[in-house]
């Protein structure tokens, strides 16, 4: 009898991230997909065919991946890509010169320096606003604006967009919403279930969670939107390697089980980093402290092992970052070690100093990506790590910027 997987009868989060997108190996009957190792088809006669006919347009182990993904965050199509930034590279491809985008001023410094350093030399145009306040969002629209392109939460201040709002701000105006759903992942976070138009992640990140490939996937319900999709993944040719998305596919069948790990270290070093430092100075959707928290607990089921905290000048931050242990000193973040970094000197280095600035990324912040190691572990190394740290003058302590302290009813 051959086993199929009936994802009709398939609830839970965790027996789709295990089975669902996968079907039978036809030779051997191998419960794991296979890597098709392959550039070309071999065609049955003119005209006919499997279904495949070369790997950039499709793959048996890059689909088996995206049916996955697509399954996990309630969509119906899945694409994946090289890279997370090759992902949004090809979404950015739906529009043309003339086209207008508000963007939330909070994102991953690749993202600005796509849309700052080359897209907006072919026309298109953006608008950076604090997506915190749906207002704010509601203002930047223009009659030529397409899309809201937000992160939530974002990197690396930890803020949050509400989807619902901002899908209805968009769909108002005939634009897409498009969600960077990175940091929660689909396990505590599907924005498509909220409105929005398209999600991709970093397949880096949370997906993979193990630190040994790079990739991007995006999400989408909508057929005509898919199909556009499709076209632009096919022409443009920033596919994902079918070992990539073998590697993402073994990474989601874990992605459950990690990410309650991630959660429940991120809580706890959140509440002794609020303790050491304050909890005004420690980014963590998760403290009941933190301006979005409501908003984290309404759209989110956890809040994850991102963690930014302001430490006030440099050379506390770079005390830090030079005596951890079991953190590691490094950029990206999802993997299952956990990472420390400085994004204003590594993934917002790309981001001009007097942006960062009026947004409130300063030398001082350090991001920690809490991995799925022992908690008492991981305190114990950020406890040696602090051991020595150098006062902060009282003209330079640290401090929020009125913009973090946004109310409740702006979120």
């Amino acid at each position: 009898m051959t086993r199929v997987f009936d994802e009709d009868l398939a609830t839970g989060f965790g027996t789709r991230a295990i089975h669902a997108g996968q079907r039978p190996e036809p030779l051997a009957g191998a419960i794991m997909t296979p890597v098709y190792l392959t550039s070309t088809y071999v065609q049955e006669g003119l005209g006919r065919n499997k279904g495949y006919e070369y790997s950039r347009g499709t793959n048996p182990t890059r689909e088996a991946f995206e049916r996955n993904v697509a399954a996990l965050e309630n969509g119906t199509h899945g694409f994946a890509f090289s890279s997370g930034m090759g992902c949004l590279d090809s979404i950015m491809k739906l529009f043309r010169a003339g086209d207008h985008i508000v963007c939330g001023e909070n994102v991953y410094g690749g993202t600005f320096r796509l849309f700052d350093k080359i897209l907006q030399h072919m026309g298109l145009s953006f608008s950076y606003v604090d997506t915190r306040d749906p207002q704010r969002i509601a203002d930047a629209m223009t009659p030529a604006t397409r899309a809201i392109i937000v992160e939530t939460p974002s990197n690396p201040l930890m803020r949050l967009t509400d989807i619902a709002a901002a899908a209805e701000i968009a769909h108002r105006r005939d634009a897409l919403l498009v969600v960077d759903n990175t940091f929660a992942s689909p396990y505590f976070q599907q924005p498509l279930d909220l409105g929005a138009d398209i999600v991709f992640h970093s397949t880096t990140k949370y997906l993979n969670g193990h630190s040994d490939m790079v990739g991007g996937c995006a999400v989408v319900r909508d057929d005509d939107l898919a199909e556009r999709l499709k076209f632009i993944h096919n022409a443009a040719g920033a596919v994902a390697g079918p070992f990539d998305a073998w590697l993402a596919l073994r990474g989601t069948k874990t992605l459950h089980l990690r990410m309650r790990q991630h959660d429940i270290n991120g809580r706890e070093i959140a509440k002794w980093l609020a303790n050491r430092v304050g909890p005004e100075n420690v980014y963590y959707i998760g403290l009941p402290t933190h301006p979005q928290h409501e908003l984290a607990k309404r759209q989110m089921s956890g809040f994850g092992g991102m963690i930014s905290v302001e430490m006030g000048t440099r050379e506390r931050a770079a005390h830090v970052l030079e005596h951890v242990r079991i953190f590691a000193l490094a950029e990206s973040l999802g993997g299952v070690e956990s990472l420390i970094s400085q994004p204003a000197g590594m993934t917002h280095a790309s981001v001009p100093p007097e942006r960062r600035a009026a947004m409130g990324l300063s030398d001082g912040l350090i991001r920690l990506s809490c991995g799925v190691e022992d908690t008492p572990d991981l305190l114990g190394d950020l406890d040696q790590a602090f051991e020595g740290l150098p006062q902060v003058k009282a003209d330079r302590a640290p401090a929020r910027s009125r913009r973090d302290t946004i109310s409740a009813a702006g979120a």
